[in-house]
């Protein structure tokens, strides 16, 4: 099974969630959704000031393989936004719970608490097998 770390949370829909000091919470997407992808090689991030909705399309990444969007675990506005990932895409593969995509800052940061846990999480990639 893919490397799922217990301090963060996580959609169903393969992103992770983590608090920040500062309250903003950095995005990315698990080992598994990385590895189900296969080489990234193209990362579309949201605009600063861009304000989101909790499971609302906020980007996409491509492999070689395939598209898959990426979706806001929770809602805010986007603070920053991971330049890096525009220059650099296979950093997703290499370091997923690294290669943040962009920070949040929460409308409600208790939206958190609904997000999966890591044993959650693992029940739900178990479940798509």
């Amino acid at each position: 099974m893919s490397d799922i770390p217990s301090d963060l949370r996580y959609a169903a829909s393969h992103e992770w969630a983590r608090l920040e000091a500062d309250g903003s919470v950095s995005v990315g997407i698990s080992d598994h959704a990385q590895e189900a992808l296969g080489d990234v090689v193209y990362v579309e991030l949201p605009e600063i000031g861009q304000q989101l909705t909790a499971a609302q399309q906020a980007g996409v990444v491509e492999s070689v393989k395939a598209a898959s969007d990426i979706y806001a675990p929770l809602s805010g506005e986007v603070v920053a936004i991971n330049e890096q990932l525009t220059d650099s895409p296979e950093a997703v593969n290499s370091e997923p719970y690294g290669s943040w995509f962009f920070r949040l800052q929460p409308s409600d940061a208790s939206q958190l608490e609904k997000l999966l846990d890591a044993e959650g999480y693992k029940a739900s990639c178990d479940a798509e097998a």
